[in-house]
């Protein structure tokens, strides 16, 4: 897929499983298993998408995934898999270096977003992509340090700190990247994550990040019980999908498994799936 001077392409890093009842809040499980079996546990497969986007001068990654380097015991609670697709193997079959990587934007800190960012090399972890900086917004930084004991276990500092140590972490202060790239901050799931907006004259995509994880999650009141505001979550929604819907955004879901992206649109109950894609 082409927008602006970008070549887009979706890159799942993984999967691993989270618990339903966790992923949906409130809604009773008998609505959300329909599309999302659990596991013998109550967990639902999720994926872990990241966008690569090419121009002459850069090549950007939106999120890294969950990364490596991972003891049993968490691979295990999150039952994480990368026997079918990791961040660096997906990059090499497209030709594409660890160093070729200019720019890494993360969306937020949650370890499932940032876990590729670093690698370790000799027992201290280091950035994986060692020739790009990479774009935060500066009070979600502040949050992820010193977070509530709602969502300490999201944040594990390992994955992120060493960034700011490297002097690579940088903060963004302006709404645009450059003429394609907007960033809309949101506050329901964490404090100042940020979806990305990638558009020109003729497309427009959303990555939707932790805002909307899966196509199950677009009607309003489906929102994940991991969000720290949740009445934010549905004021976000409510702001966002009026434009998605008159100008027939792309919305892709970070997290969903199967299903890379839809536009939506509104009817008497509320928002829903318009067209979905598995590939743009």
């Amino acid at each position: 897929m082409k927008i602006g001077k970008y070549n887009l392409r979706f890159i799942q890093t993984g999967l691993f499983a989270l618990d339903g009842g966790a992923m949906f809040g409130i809604i009773p499980k008998p609505l959300w298993e329909k599309s999302n079996p659990p596991d013998e546990k109550n967990r639902i497969k999720l994926g872990a998408k990241s966008i690569l986007l090419e121009s002459d001068s850069r090549k950007i990654l939106v999120d890294t995934g969950i990364g490596s380097n991972w003891d049993e015991k968490f691979l295990k609670i999150y039952d994480v898999q990368f026997h079918n697709n990791n961040l660096f193997d997906e990059l090499s079959k497209l030709n594409i270096k660890p160093d070729e990587i200019t720019d890494v934007i993360l969306t937020h800190l949650h370890f499932d977003h940032t876990g590729g960012s670093v690698i370790e090399q000799n027992g201290k972890m280091i950035p994986a992509f060692p020739n790009a900086e990479y774009h935060v917004q500066k009070e979600h930084f502040d949050w992820a340090l010193n977070p509530s004991d709602r969502d300490r276990g999201s944040f594990i500092k390992n994955r992120f700190v060493p960034l700011a140590e490297e002097g690579v972490l940088k903060f963004i202060n302006d709404k645009y990247f450059d003429d394609e790239i907007e960033f809309i901050k949101v506050y329901g799931h964490t404090i100042g994550m940020q979806l990305i907006k990638i558009f020109d004259s003729s497309n427009t995509i959303l990555y939707c990040t932790d805002l909307v994880p899966t196509s199950s999650h677009v009607p309003v009141p489906y929102v994940m019980g991991y969000d720290i505001q949740p009445l934010n979550t549905v004021k976000e929604k409510n702001e966002l999908f009026p434009m998605a819907v008159e100008e027939e955004w792309k919305l892709i879901f970070e997290h969903d498994p199967k299903i890379l992206a839809a536009t939506i649109n509104k009817t008497e109950k509320g928002y829903s799936l318009k067209e979905t894609f598995e590939n743009l």
